[in-house]
């Protein structure tokens, strides 16, 4: 979906921001689209994470049964 944006498809959405944030704001949501996206990461990171340790458990379980 992204992939078909070129820059000159950023620069009409960086105006339009721009016209409805106002200069001020700008700065602000950035910082927080930021810290939304890096607070997703970590959750998917943590989340991978759990996974792998609940089938490597599972794995155990089975060859343990054998």
């Amino acid at each position: 979906m992204l992939n078909n944006i070129g820059v000159s498809g950023l620069v009409i959405i960086l105006a339009i921001a721009l016209v409805l944030f106002g200069p001020s704001k700008l700065p602000q949501l950035g910082r927080a689209f930021g810290d939304t996206l890096r607070e997703f990461r970590s959750s998917t990171r943590g989340i991978v994470e759990e996974e792998e340790t609940s089938s490597e458990s599972a794995v155990k379980q089975l060859v343990e049964k054998r």
